[in-house]
């Protein structure tokens, strides 16, 4: 099995180098017009299918704006947007086909994205600009209207150098992806739901220096949510967010949850400058969940005015599922390994908010250390082992440093800075 998995990454590679050889394929060659007022969704395929035909290789848009509807990128291609050039989403929901998508945690029908893609290697789009389609069609919910892009069993995946804009539906959404690179976005939203990029059941994602400010999450990991999500096994792991600039103007600038139940482990967060309007950091799940979210870790973060750092609800949070995970103790989820380091927060009304942990299932390992600047009040936990508290700097803050109850551990009565 092990040679049968490298002779398949081994041909994915040489396919991608195969394709990067060729001269690009310009879809005004295809009968596109870029004017942003006659829909160029069938030019821009038939570039792509022609690229697809000729086993892989680029497939690029030059000035312009292209209007279009839902479009499908195949295995080993680039779709290349000029500086200047903008994809703009069609206001028509004909040209969005309908599918199945996991929507909010659950199977479902939805409406294809913009840009699509499924069980495709070797894709990247970089350049120009990509804009959602007008309201209307951001605001559908049964069935789900379309996201940005949606990229579903994709493997070895890059987006890069590009802008988005949207209102009130994910930007971007990777599933079941493996291999996922998203650097130097910039990504705009507004509005609930306008999240940024919800990472969903995927492993091995790497987020560096984007620039996200969104109506919703900046950036959620997920991975399904009720028993079904569960039993699928499929967790969101081993991922990296480092250089980034996170921002939420209504929930948090970086979720983990609800939607976990799948599990989500192995996440780390570097270098980044984040804010949300209820909190920076956002742990969260529910009763009916069940999974797991382990090996969580920040380092050298920069938290702006936030109404809370780190807020951790694991009880009430979250849209309950169809197939709730059942068993008094299996319905909740297991959390451990918590650690955040070298972190300054600046204006923040709470610094940790994390009251809200069943106590069946105490959050096992909760580590802060080097914590400095300013809050109005500090640390409210419940339900915890195997904490470790350390050079909390903090200062401003009213109340005690650390407020605890049925917690365990070390420095729960370290004092106050001075």
């Amino acid at each position: 099995m092990k040679k049968l998995i490298a002779l398949a990454a081994a041909l994915n590679v040489a396919a991608a180098i195969f394709a990067a050889d060729k001269p690009p394929l310009n879809v005004m060659d295809f009968g596109a017009k870029g004017d942003g007022v006659t829909k160029d969704t069938a030019a821009i395929q038939k570039a792509l299918a022609a690229c697809a035909e000729n086993g892989g290789g680029t497939v690029s848009l030059p000035e312009g704006i292209f209007l279009t509807g839902s479009i499908i990128l195949p295995a080993n291609t680039t779709l290349q947007l000029a500086a200047r050039a903008s994809l703009l989403g069609s206001p028509d929901i004909a040209d969005y086909p309908l599918e199945n998508v996991r929507w909010e945690g659950e199977f479902r029908d939805g409406h294809r994205a913009l840009i699509s893609a499924r069980n495709a290697a070797n894709i990247t789009i970089t350049g120009g600009g990509i804009f959602g389609p007008p309201l209307p069609l951001g605001k559908l919910r049964s069935p789900r209207g379309p996201v940005l892009i949606e990229l579903t069993g994709c493997t070895n995946t890059v987006l890069e150098n590009f802008t988005t804009q949207y209102q009130q539906l994910w930007s971007i959404h990777p599933l079941f992806c493996k291999n996922f690179t998203a650097r130097n976005l910039t990504i705009r939203t507004v509005n609930a739901n306008g999240d940024g990029i919800d990472v969903d059941s995927c492993s091995g994602v790497l987020i560096e220096r984007c620039d996200i400010n969104t109506g919703d999450d900046a950036i959620a990991l997920k991975s399904g949510r009720g028993l079904a999500a569960q039993n699928l096994d499929r967790p969101t792991e081993n991922v990296i967010i480092r250089d980034c600039r996170l921002q939420s103007s209504i929930y948090a600038g970086l979720a983990v949850g609800t939607e976990m139940s799948g599990g989500i482990r192995n996440v780390k967060v570097q270098n980044c400058v984040i804010s949300g309007r209820q909190n920076a950091i956002f742990i969260k799940s529910r009763d009916g969940r069940g999974g797991f979210m382990e090996n969580i870790s920040g380092e050298n973060l920069t938290v702006l005015k936030s109404p809370t750092f780190i807020g951790i609800d694991l009880m009430k949070k979250g849209i309950q599922a169809t197939d709730p995970v059942p068993g008094d103790l299996e319905k909740w989820s297991r959390v451990q390994n918590l650690s955040f380091k070298n972190i300054r927060v600046q204006d923040v009304a709470v610094l940790v908010e994390g009251a809200d942990v069943p106590p069946a299932r105490p959050v096992d390992g909760f580590t802060l250390a080097d914590i400095s600047g300013t809050c109005g009040r500090a640390i409210s936990v419940a339900n915890m082992t195997n904490v470790n508290f350390s050079a909390l700097k903090v200062t401003g803050f009213t109340g005690a440093l650390v407020k605890t109850e049925n917690v365990h551990g070390t420095g729960l009565g370290e004092p106050a800075a001075k």
